[in-house]
């Protein structure tokens, strides 16, 4: 596996180039083209504004104002989290020229299409930024310097489990649509509708077992909340679980990477 790895950094110019087509490509033949990486996430967050704050008010989260930059402060992470590992687990099963290709490293497809969700995820947080000063939020507050580290245990964590899921997708094609019903459970699972304050206690146990829990925590308190951020212990755990995650996915793939041409 260390070797695989070693061998991944010599291919950092062919990842870069096929997040860039992959980012065109989305974007190809559209009017305004890259620039709906920027217009997508403002109007989820004027919809967002629109529906919390005219059409049902009462359905917001008490204390929570403005409600609308709390809900996208945790939904963008989820959706690139959710979306990466959707589309990883057809990285493989689409791609069975390149696979077939003897020295073409077979990992490269889903880290690119969990590169691909960061990207978007940064222009996103753009708007975050932007609505937030807007709104009078505290954005410029030494608990931004938490963001870095929290985007990097996400990234990691995503990473394996996109290793993981692309890798068994070629055996068992049903994992999509499993998965889909399964991040559908997992969205309400995670404070992200409602703060993680509002939950009962006696089942606050329950949504510390989910990992994406503390990453939405953690975005919602750097990016949202005037307190600081005091979490620092629990985001160095789940970067430690993400780091064991990467690990068995890249094992499972390494594993099972002799069997992928021959079934895509």
């Amino acid at each position: 596996m260390l070797t695989s790895l070693r061998r991944l950094v010599r291919y950092r110019a062919l990842i870069a180039s096929l997040v860039a087509r992959e980012l065109k490509a989305r974007y190809r033949g559209s009017v305004l083209g890259f620039l709906w990486t920027f217009v997508n996430p403002l109007l989820l967050l004027l919809v967002y504004t629109f529906v919390f704050g005219v059409v049902m008010p009462g359905a917001r989260a008490p204390g929570v104002e403005p409600y609308s930059l709390f809900l996208f402060c945790g939904l963008l992470p989820w959706t690139w989290f959710s979306s990466s590992l959707l589309e990883s687990c057809t990285a493989l099963t689409g791609s069975g020229g390149l696979l077939r290709k003897v020295m073409f490293p077979a990992e490269v497809l889903p880290l690119v299409t969990v590169l691909t969700g960061l990207v978007n995820f940064l222009l996103g947080l753009c708007i975050v930024v932007g609505f937030a000063i807007y709104s009078g939020a505290p954005v410029f507050t030494p608990d931004l310097g938490w963001l870095v580290p929290t985007i990097l245990v996400q990234l990691v964590l995503t990473v394996g489990l996109a290793l993981l899921l692309s890798s068994l997708s070629v055996h068992f094609r049903d994992i999509r649509d499993l998965l889909g019903n399964a991040l559908t459970l997992w969205l309400f699972a995670t404070p992200i509708i409602y703060p993680y304050t509002q939950a009962p206690e006696r089942y606050r146990w329950l949504l510390d077992l989910n990992p994406f829990t503390h990453l939405a925590v953690a975005y919602q308190a750097i990016l949202f909340s005037p307190s600081p951020y005091t979490q620092g212990r629990r985001l160095a755990t789940l970067g430690l679980a993400a780091l064991a995650v990467f690990v068995v996915g890249y094992a499972v793939f390494d594993r099972l990477r002799e069997t992928f041409a021959e079934e895509v």
